[in-house]
Order: structure tokens, then C-alpha cells, then sequence
């Protein structure tokens, strides 16, 4: 297969992913809609009468309660609204993380190099990452809620590299050509699709607890897991991702060490590592002292999430930095 073929093969796994992401977010959005319609026993519900006072005899009890059990039977049997279009929702981007995996082998073996060589390539990745720990949270929990703004952030991230990002694969610069490149940029991809999620559960958390605050829990964020259930998810995602950050900021020093002669120089991308690093050191600690649990420890969260941002967009685009070869 040429590599011209192979080229093609993998831009339209990933606009193929693209689109079944697109039904993805329709069916999470319909079923997000009918989420929370609990079906309850109906006015007509069967009545238990006592024995003698029934217009049909004594044996009408019996009847009546036996009706009564049905009833109910099939109430507890109907599934709750909006179930069926989550599940099309999450069978739908399983299979489209599956194509845009696809996409990123393709890429990497059309390029024959890792495809983490520029911001297209870590775009790709990075999308793939956030699907990742969504399908792998969906493992344990029900998460059918978080697939609207999960697909809807990656579809986003998506549609910046095809349209703004995209840029054909070249060489790697020699200071790329390392194993410590898949051993430091995987951490930080799977890194960034926690970070992501997580952010996105925090987003969710300080909505419904302002309206669990106000008493104010109806419409659409009353379909929402109460408050403490999603601050209690978003900081056990961090817990988890944190570590293996600290790793991701350890490898990549042994890596300038390796490139450039040194571990730490303070270049911007490795400050902002850093700074990304600190902030959510300082949510886990606030999340350990309790006058900082809550709301204000949320705040601190959604500030790492800003500092990944700009150490991702800001620094590579716009700052000229020893890292200026993986910009677009």
C-alpha cells in the first residue's frame, strides 16, 4: 500500500469517527433529554379493598391486589426513559474510538514514526485519549450523562485539527528521535483525556451544587447525579491522573537531558509543565484540608485544566521555545 493510500486511509478513519461522533452526541443529547422521567405507579393503579367491603365479594381483595402486583411488576420492568438512546450513544463511540485509534496507526505507519510529531498528530491523539478514560470510566459507572459534553469536546478538539491543525507528516527534528518521545508523550496524552473529563465533571459539579444550594434542582440539571457523586468522580480521576503527570514531568526532563545536555532549563514549555504540575498539587492538597473542599477546590481544578491549555495552544503557537518543532 502506498504511502499516498495510506495518507487517505487515515483521514477518513478519523472524518469517519468524526461523523459517528456526531450520532454519538445526537443520541447522548436524546437521551439526556428524557433522562430523570421516572415512571411511577398511575392514578389508576388497582386499589387493595378489605374483605366484605369490596362490590365483588370477598374474593375482589384477592383481585384486586393481585392486579395491584402486576401493575407495579410492569412498571418495574420499563426501562428508564432515555436508557436506549444512551446506550446507542456509547456503542456508537466505542466504535468511533475504534476508527479514530485506526486513523492514528495509520498516520504513524504512513509517517514511519510514532505520530506525536506535530500538533495535528498530538490533536489526534489527545481526542483519542479523552474517548479513552470516558469508555474506561463507562466500565464501572453509570456515565451515560457525561457522553453529551465528552463527544462534544472532543468533536471539538477534532474539527480544530482537521480544519486549523492539519499539516502533512514530516520528519522528526533529532531531538524527537528518542524512545523517551512514546515513554513521556503517551503519559501525557492518556494525562490530558483525564485532566479533560475531569474538568468537564467539575464544570457539571459547581452547576448542580449552585442549584442544590438555591434549592433550585429542576430541568436540566436535575437529571445531573447530585453534587457530591460528581465532586467525588472528578477528584478520583485526578487522583489517578496526577502520579502519572508527575511521571510525565520527571520523563520529559530525563529526555532534555538526554536532547539537550540538561534536565530543567525553564523553557516555557517546561515551566508551564510545571505550573500545570503545582496547580493540581494544590487541588489534592486543598481536597485534603477541609476548609478547601467543595466549590473552591473546583476552581482550583478547572485553573490546572487553563495551565494544560496554555502549556498545549498558548506555548506552542505563540512563543518560540526549544519545543517551537511541535507546533502546527
Amino acid at each position: 500500500m502506498s504511502a499516498t493510500t495510506l495518507a487517505q486511509w487515515s483521514n477518513m478513519a478519523v472524518y469517519s469517527a468524526m461523523f459517528v461522533l456526531i450520532m454519538a452526541l445526537i443520541a447522548f443529547a436524546a437521551g439526556f433529554a428524557a433522562r430523570g422521567r421516572r415512571v411511577g405507579l398511575s392514578a389508576a393503579t388497582p386499589q387493595v379493598v378489605p374483605v366484605g367491603i369490596g362490590a365483588g365479594g370477598p374474593d375482589s381483595t384477592f383481585d384486586d391486589a393481585r392486579a395491584a402486583g402486576d401493575h407495579a411488576l410492569h412498571v418495574a420492568e420499563q426501562p428508564e426513559p432515555g436508557r436506549r438512546a444512551g446506550n446507542i450513544g456509547m456503542s456508537l463511540t466505542w466504535l468511533a474510538t475504534g476508527l479514530l485509534l485506526v486513523g492514528v496507526v495509520l498516520r504513524g505507519i504512513w509517517a514511519e514514526r510514532v505520530p506525536w510529531g506535530n500538533m495535528y498528530e498530538f490533536s489526534l491523539t489527545m481526542s483519542l485519549g479523552i474517548l479513552v478514560v470516558f469508555l474506561v470510566v463507562s466500565l464501572r459507572r453509570d456515565v451515560r450523562w457525561l457522553g453529551l459534553p465528552v463527544v462534544g469536546i472532543t468533536l471539538l478538539s477534532l474539527g480544530l485539527a482537521v480544519t486549523v491543525l492539519y499539516t502533512e507528516a514530516a520528519q522528526l527534528v533529532p531531538a524527537l528521535k528518542s524512545w523517551w518521545l512514546v515513554i513521556h508523550v503517551s503519559a501525557a496524552v492518556i494525562c490530558a483525556g483525564a485532566f479533560t473529563v475531569s474538568t468537564l465533571i467539575t464544570v457539571l459539579y459547581l452547576w448542580r451544587d449552585r442549584a442544590e444550594r438555591r434549592d433550585a434542582v429542576r430541568g436540566m440539571v436535575a437529571k445531573l447525579p447530585d453534587a457530591a457523586r460528581l465532586d467525588t468522580l472528578a477528584y478520583r480521576i485526578v487522583a489517578f491522573a496526577f502520579p502519572l503527570w508527575t511521571f510525565a514531568v520527571i520523563s520529559g526532563a530525563i529526555w532534555a537531558e538526554n536532547a539537550w545536555g540538561r534536565y530543567w532549563g525553564w523553557d516555557p514549555k517546561e515551566t508551564w509543565a510545571f505550573i500545570t504540575w503545582v496547580i493540581y498539587a494544590g487541588y489534592l492538597h486543598a481536597r485534603a484540608t477541609a476548609g478547601w473542599r467543595g466549590r473552591r477546590a473546583a476552581y482550583i481544578s478547572i485553573l490546572g485544566f487553563v495551565a494544560l491549555l496554555v502549556n498545549y495552544f498558548g506555548v506552542n503557537l505563540f512563543v518560540n521555545s526549544l519545543h517551537s518543532y511541535s507546533g502546527m
